[in-house]
């Protein structure tokens, strides 16, 4: 039999001596004054989006996704089309709806990188999301300066008073993201 000594988290800033070297900022942050926002390892963000979409596909859509509520923020499978490949992509996305649209972040788990999804929408704006309700035509747009602060508080009313600090971590703003029905798909 094996013993293993844990291993315990590094001491707050205020409990370290004085001669004690600065700490490394964490790999996955780009912004080491924005510390205090506390995240797991990108390995452990990276591995819950896998099993996100493996349940996703292993349930043939029956679980994954949610709706919604006043209280918790829904999931979505986004389909894009790829930018430089023409494929699809997919990538399952938390929103809230806020009248006919739906709209979410682009966070790509708070690293610094835009995601791909992202990139793709700026591409070619037009996607399809599946809901729990069944697939809608979208197409994607930035919050402008007028409506971002508004949407960007309603996300705080979700995630806390964290969300500014995890925005922080970023060399670039966090766009909002508005999915809006297409006008092709309402007639």
């Amino acid at each position: 039999m094996t013993s293993t000594t844990p291993v315990s988290a590094p001491p707050p800033a205020s409990a370290r001596q004085p001669d004690d070297p600065p700490r490394e900022p964490e790999p996955w942050t780009s912004n080491p004054s924005a510390a205090s926002a506390s995240l797991p390892p990108r390995w452990v963000i990276r591995a819950a989006w896998v099993g996100q979409r493996a349940l996703y596909s292993a349930t043939r859509g029956r679980l994954g996704l949610r709706r919604a509520t006043a209280t918790q923020w829904g999931m979505m499978r986004l389909r894009t089309v790829g930018r430089r490949s023409g494929a699809e992509r997919v990538a399952i996305l938390g929103y809230f709806e806020d009248g006919a649209d739906l709209v979410t972040m682009a966070m790509n788990g708070w690293a610094d990188p835009e995601p791909a999804w992202w990139l793709n929408l700026q591409a070619n704006p037009d996607a399809v999301v599946d809901l729990p309700d069944g697939p809608r035509a979208v197409r994607a747009r930035a919050a402008g300066p007028d409506e971002r602060p508004r949407l960007w508080a309603r996300w705080a009313e979700y995630d806390g008073a964290d969300l500014d600090a995890f925005a922080a971590r970023r060399s670039r703003e966090t766009a909002v993201v508005i999915l809006s029905p297409r006008p092709e798909a309402a007639a």
